[in-house]
């Protein structure tokens, strides 16, 4: 009799089991708890899906569209008869995940929902409505983890899916998620339109203090040639100075050396040492945090608990990555700790790291100079979008001088960021 069982029958029935086992998601319109959060896939599932009732659907999404009883969104969507979901598009690292940094996991069927899996990983304008156009879907949904920088490569698999969405003529809309690093403020240097790559397509700045969400009303409205018929579905309770442990959300990895939340803390601005000849922490258990090089010593965490930075502290630390730069070579270095995440300038702290260690060490600090781009040749300028932070800390300039140099650019980034914000409470 198994034949006569559809895959979607046995999918939905999985998906009551987990939901009797503590493992699925609160039925549609259960209100949350007082103060609790909803992101947006569960406030869409709230109202049985009608916001795309009748339309084919797909949706760009990873291992990071997790609902609480960590089910992922697909898992259920698939199982529901609610929703017509025909297609998923798989950003870097893969819908599952399989792949690493600069990886993708390629067409394929997934082996659980049954469904087609599109790559969308370096594919932008005609190229990628293409692939939207030939998945036959009416409605083309969004939700993924983002992690509060602007070199974070998925806000940019969300801008070029809307442009491509508004190429094909589909519907777009965003499942909104919180920044995980909080939506304060925003802080350090701006892309310029001659360093946009990858790692920054549109003028905002290093650390962009919205969600995913916000920024899809803001690309929009000030980036998009054509604007994409855009739907954002807003979270319920989440307030801009909450830290992602304050939401009761589930952390999932949004990328395989994204381990944590204290990484994503400091990824704004260690990720800077990307651009450097030293780790940024690759290949060892703390990304982000260990940072260090086989010529690097005690004496750069004395330097930089010298100057008192908030919110912050370093011990010296030593550490053989697995992977990455310096593979399977000891490095001496630092690691950084937050102590007061209020207090924390994640940008300004990454440029007094590369201050004091190109100050230390002259002869062996160099910059990451990438021969495949002749104009453009340092990959640092890609990072932080202009030349400015690189010539500065060349010429010996403090920290503080070196954060004057992108002052003018972020007040004008953060007057046209207010525009788009959708939570005010907290700001």
């Amino acid at each position: 009799m198994g034949h006569l069982f559809s895959r979607r029958a046995l999918l939905s029935t999985a998906a009551v089991t987990m939901a009797g086992t503590g493992m699925g998601v609160p039925p549609p319109g259960r209100r949350p708890r007082p103060g609790g959060l909803r992101t947006g896939v569960q406030i869409l599932m709230d109202g049985d899906y009608r916001l795309v009732e009748g339309q084919k659907a797909g949706i760009v999404t990873n291992p990071t569209g997790i609902l609480p009883g960590l089910v992922h969104e697909v898992d259920v969507m698939a199982a529901d008869d609610k929703i017509d979901l025909v297609a998923v598009f798989g950003p870097e690292h893969g819908f599952r995940g399989t792949a690493q940094a600069g990886g993708s996991e390629g067409f394929h069927v997934d082996e659980q929902t049954g469904l087609p899996v599109y790559d969308t990983y370096l594919k932008s304008g005609q190229a990628l409505a293409d692939i939207f156009t030939r998945s036959g879907v009416d409605t083309v949904m969004f939700d993924i983890q983002d992690a509060g920088a602007r070199f974070y490569t998925y806000i940019w698999t969300l801008f070029d899916s809307m442009e491509a969405a508004a190429l094909a003529g589909k519907r777009f809309v965003v499942l909104d998620r919180p920044n995980p690093i909080t939506g304060r403020r925003a802080r350090g240097p701006v892309m310029t339109p001659e360093f946009a790559t990858f790692v920054g397509r549109e003028a905002i700045s290093q650390a962009h203090g919205m969600t995913v969400g916000e920024l899809a009303k803001l690309f929009n409205a000030e980036f998009l040639d054509r604007p994409a018929d855009l739907t954002v579905v807003e979270m319920r309770g989440w307030k801009r100075d909450m830290a992602y442990e304050d939401t009761g959300l589930p952390w999932v990895m949004p990328s395989p050396n994204m381990p944590t939340v204290d990484t994503a803390f400091a990824y704004p601005g260690t990720c800077m040492f990307e651009g450097t000849n030293l780790s940024e922490g690759r290949g060892t258990t703390r990304p982000f945090e260990l940072i260090g090089a086989p010529y690097a010593d005690h004496r750069w965490a004395d330097a930089l608990n010298a100057l008192r930075l908030p919110g912050t502290g370093f011990r010296p630390a030593y550490f053989t990555p697995t992977f990455s730069k310096h593979a399977n070579t000891l490095c001496g270095g630092v690691q950084l700790y937050v102590t007061d995440r209020k207090a924390f300038d994640p940008v300004k702290t990454g440029i007094a790291m590369l201050v004091t260690v190109r100050r230390l060490h002259p002869g062996d600090f160099a910059w990451r100079y990438d021969t495949s781009d002749p104009a453009r040749p340092y990959w640092i300028d890609k990072l932080t979008g202009s030349p400015q932070v690189r010539t500065d800390i060349d010429a010996g300039k403090d920290p503080d001088e070196v954060e004057a140099g992108w002052a003018g650019a972020l007040k004008a980034f953060t007057e046209t960021r207010e525009k788009h914000l959708i939570y005010r409470e907290g700001h």
